[in-house]
């Protein structure tokens, strides 16, 4: 686990937890972690074995969807490059750099309330 700064604190929420769902949007992508989503809304890159995926690129979508059943094991922050989720040998990276954002934001982090549901008002933005 790489920590910059204490921003990355948040991203704690996600270790040990399990991918539900990978949601493809309109202009954005979603990890869903029964609870917290992991939200990109600059177009995440990342490794899937040895296999090197960038969305939206053709097969980049079967790769992504690979991701569920995988468990968060890392994640890394560097702050105005890249923030990182770990599975194994499997990487799932949004890029925070202001050339790859289509807005002032690049990546939300929903979490959860006390009884684990998603909770809106528990968000982080890179």
């Amino acid at each position: 686990m790489t920590i910059v700064d204490g921003s990355s604190d948040p991203l704690r929420l996600l270790l040990g937890r399990e991918v539900s769902a990978i949601c493809f949007m309109r202009d954005y992508v979603e990890l869903h972690f029964d609870g917290p989503v992991l939200r990109a809304l600059s177009n995440p890159f990342g490794l899937y074995g040895c296999r090197v995926w960038h969305f939206p690129a053709q097969g980049s979508l079967e790769l992504m969807r690979s991701f569920i059943g995988n468990t968060v094991d890392d994640y890394e922050l560097l702050p105005d490059r890249l923030l990182a989720v770990d599975f194994g040998e499997h990487r799932f990276a949004i890029p925070l750099d202001q050339a790859s954002r289509v807005g002032p934001e690049a990546a939300h982090l929903v979490g959860v309330d006390e009884i684990g549901q998603t909770d809106a008002r528990a968000m982080w933005i890179w």
